[in-house]
């Protein structure tokens, strides 16, 4: 047996074997990564079952985006629903949520909080400071971030800050084209000072630019602050 092995032709044999397997381990390697970042690039599409497909479809169905059963499963019309969101928040229409349709949802795939809020938690509470705020004190962008906290809060509105973003005639911005304006850095500082427990609305739950309405309604609620070119009140 030792005689075969140290024949020249056998330790070629083991040498090119050798190179096989390492060739195929790289390639496993190779392929669970590559599988990894395509996990964490596409989260849920077309096919897909589960708690986070349920997730998806309940938050499109509170907007209006989806009138479907609330089953997990991300059939045809959870597909359409999601194209239809996408396309109404400046999103890439794919029909697949991937992390920036998540992060618009409130939707969150990481361990990343702050507080009981995710990171697209604050994201989201930034891109609504930046659309309502943009050109406003910085006093005022904190302030408007803290009155979505406030309605988050308060049991008439609803229980998460992509439920009261998002609920129906709540912030015009989410339908105009502010709404696809990246936040700055500014706007993302404000929303993290809000989430840190800054509110200089006073607990307000409602903010209006007098220069910009006509709501009776509005102009008949008590004024607590005017930041800026912002009335808060509640």
């Amino acid at each position: 047996m030792f005689k075969i092995l140290s024949h020249p032709s056998a330790k070629k044999a083991v040498l090119i074997l050798s190179v096989l397997m390492i060739i195929l381990t790289l390639a496993a390697i190779a392929f669970e990564a590559y599988s990894r970042s395509k996990s964490v690039s596409v989260l849920s599409r077309f096919g897909s079952r589960g708690e986070e497909v349920r997730k998806i479809q309940t938050r499109l169905k509170s907007w209006g985006y989806y009138s479907g059963a609330v089953d997990g499963i991300y059939g045809a019309q959870t597909q359409k629903a999601v194209r239809y969101f996408q396309q109404k928040n400046g999103l890439t229409v794919d029909g697949i949520a991937g992390p920036k349709t998540l992060a618009a949802m409130g939707i969150s795939s990481s361990s990343s909080s702050s507080g009981t809020y995710s990171s697209n938690d604050i994201y989201l509470l930034a891109k609504v400071i930046s659309a309502e705020a943009r050109g406003e004190p910085y006093t005022g962008q904190v302030a408007v971030g803290a009155v979505v906290l406030n309605r988050v809060k308060h049991p008439s509105f609803p229980d998460t800050i992509p439920g009261v973003v998002y609920q129906s005639g709540a912030f015009s911005c989410v339908t105009d084209s502010n709404w696809n304006v990246e936040p700055d850095s500014t706007a993302k500082k404000a929303a993290r000072d809000a989430i840190n427990g800054w509110d200089p609305s006073g607990g307000a739950i409602y903010y209006y630019n007098p220069a910009k309405t006509s709501s009776k309604w509005m102009f008949s609620r008590p004024v607590i602050v005017v930041i800026g070119s912002h009335r808060f009140c509640r």
